[in-house]
């Protein structure tokens, strides 16, 4: 079967004159969301509203029908605006691509005009302990048509905005990926993470009792699926798209404070601060910086864009020397992005003094943010498989998770 393509008709000023105003709203409010720990349910439902979460929804079947680097070029700015919302949707934007993918037409049809109507998906993947994708404690049990789903989850993330969670399990000693309700009867969530950034991703616990399943909303292996998959390199690049929307929010942040400042130091090479050379320094720093950071994530997402639109036109096929370049190339930008956005959310407050520390400023949040971010992919990890690739050809880690070494040798997958 051969899938049409999206071409984009849209273009990108078309995008930030839909979208544009609605981010500013969401800025207005994120100091307050910080400080008060709201989660931006509001702020959702107008990106649902717009289309925006339906991005990549072919436009014949009721989406937006952008191109991937025209959605992250999207998540920068959004991530710009409130960089927990790009993460909560992370999962939401590979179940659309899975989708799109779904050899299944009936499938794809059913959830891509699903998600352009307004449907929101979460996750529930990870597991503490020693759970990974090849042992997850999460099972699927037949019960007559249909299946019962008991486990526990840590790190759901965006799961407390969304209408169906996908769900990571055990069926048989196999892995499976399956969808449920988030209001289904045995669904309990909880708004429990405790990390020191992100704090408005809905990543909590989740817990699955009983939960009923019917054959139709098993989608088959999902994240973690044995070999080589789009998946991991295009996870990872939502996590780089917000780490290049925080650099700019700080970048921005930092400059409108310079501007206003007034008071400098006797020592000071100017008398106000806008006019020191030294500070213009840091500021040109934090904005060269949130330019690097966009542009390479941009760079990838058209690495992205050539796999996926390939893989559209083999039915759904993936080529895995493309899949390589992409998840190489992700690899790099993580390699990367993260040294020069951690440096710059830190160096920013040198362009001020102790007022600059405020909490009622908290422009800390940047830095713990990007922290957050960062950690969901290890990078010395990450930089020691690009090596052991340049040199050796060692292969690329696919569809890896946190838990127990394999000591097999492979990855996790």
């Amino acid at each position: 079967m051969t899938i049409a393509s999206n071409s984009s008709t849209i273009t990108d000023a078309d995008l930030d004159a839909r979208f544009g105003p609605i981010f500013e709203r969401i800025a207005e409010g994120a100091v307050e969301r910080e400080v008060d720990r709201r989660l931006a349910h509001t702020e959702v439902g107008w990106l649902r509203e717009a289309g925006f979460t339906a991005l990549r929804v072919p436009t014949e079947l009721g989406g937006l029908g952008v191109t991937v680097r025209q959605q992250f070029r999207l998540l920068i700015d959004l991530a710009a605006a409130e960089s927990n919302l790009p993460q909560a949707l992370r999962v939401h934007w590979w179940f659309v691509e899975d989708q799109r993918l779904a050899s299944d037409p009936g499938q794809r049809e059913r959830w891509l005009r699903a998600v352009a109507d307004g449907a929101l998906v979460g996750n529930a993947i990870t597991e503490p302990g020693i759970g990974a994708v090849d042992r997850y404690r999460t099972v699927l049990t037949a019960d007559g048509q249909d299946h019962l789903l008991d486990g526990t989850k840590y790190y759901s993330t965006g799961s407390l905005f969304a209408d169906h969670i996908v769900v990571a399990a055990d069926q048989d000693g196999a892995r499976v990926s399956v969808l449920v309700d988030a209001n289904a009867p045995g669904v309990t969530q909880h708004d429990d993470w405790d990390g020191f950034g992100q704090r408005t991703t809905a990543s909590g616990t989740t817990h699955f009792k009983g939960v009923r399943v019917p054959a139709d909303r098993i989608l088959g292996p999902g994240y973690g699926v044995a070999g080589k998959g789009y998946g991991t390199s295009y996870l990872q690049l939502v996590q780089l798209s917000v780490l290049a929307g925080i650099a700019q929010r700080a970048a921005d942040d930092a400059a409108s404070y310079v501007r206003e400042r007034t008071r400098s130091y006797t020592h000071a090479a100017a008398d106000l601060p806008r006019h020191d050379p030294l500070v213009q320094q840091v500021i040109g720093r934090l904005s060269a910086t949130a330019f690097s950071a966009r542009a390479t994530v941009l760079a990838v997402a058209d690495v992205l864009d050539t796999v996926l639109d390939d893989a559209l036109s083999r039915g759904g096929d993936t080529n895995e020397d493309l899949v390589d370049q992409a998840e190489l190339a992700s690899a790099k930008a993580q390699a990367t992005v993260i040294d020069q956005v951690l440096d710059a959310t830190s160096q920013l407050f040198e362009v001020g003094g102790a007022s600059i520390v405020s909490e009622q400023r908290r422009l800390d949040r940047h830095w713990r943010n990007a922290r957050t971010v960062a950690v969901h992919n290890p990078l010395i990890y990450k930089q020691r498989a690009i090596g052991a690739y340049v040199l050796n050809g060692d292969p690329l880690p696919y569809g890896w998770s946190a838990g127990r070494r394999d000591t097999a040798g492979g990855s996790d997958a």
